[in-house]
């Protein structure tokens, strides 16, 4: 079968692959955005417990950078959303699903900074600091794990 330049070797045009992926990607980002949201809420509405003047200096440092990690990801997760409403009817589909999927990918990295932060934040104020450091490791290696070193090996091995 001679495929034109339109279409791939599954028989999709570069017009339905693009929904196809757009489809795709939208449902995995409705995950990440749920989760993302609430922690971001969750670590907003901290600063204003009684119990926060209590954190060292130290842990309000790292409270300011969770907060910055969990907005930056909040914005990437829903960037998708207004990019595609930005290029509706101007046949950059393709172009957008790329993009998006960038974003998405940033948003879940950023999303795994937001945990590790928060978990780091919340285990060194109930625990002492080199536990809450190692648990916080134990952690992050899990992620990477699910996140990364599954997919690649699923790849790997088809």
């Amino acid at each position: 079968m001679v495929q034109d330049e339109g279409t791939s070797s599954s028989g999709e045009s570069k017009s339905e692959r693009a929904d196809r992926r757009w489809v795709e990607l939208l449902q995995e980002v409705r995950v990440a955005q749920t989760g993302v949201q609430i922690l971001l809420a969750f670590l907003l509405s901290v600063a204003f417990t009684p119990r926060f003047i209590e954190l060292s200096s130290a842990d309000r440092d790292i409270y300011v950078v969770t907060i910055v990690l969990g907005a930056a990801a909040t914005a990437a997760l829903i960037a998708p959303v207004p990019l595609h409403r930005a290029v509706t009817g101007q046949r950059m589909k393709p172009k957008a699903v790329t993009w998006s999927s960038r974003l998405t990918v940033t948003g879940l990295l950023l999303l795994l900074c937001t945990i590790v932060c928060a978990m780091l934040l919340i285990l060194r104020f109930v625990l002492n600091d080199v536990l809450a450091a190692w648990i916080v490791l134990g952690v992050l290696i899990w992620f990477v794990a699910c996140w990364v070193v599954l997919p690649a090996w699923i790849r790997k091995t088809g």
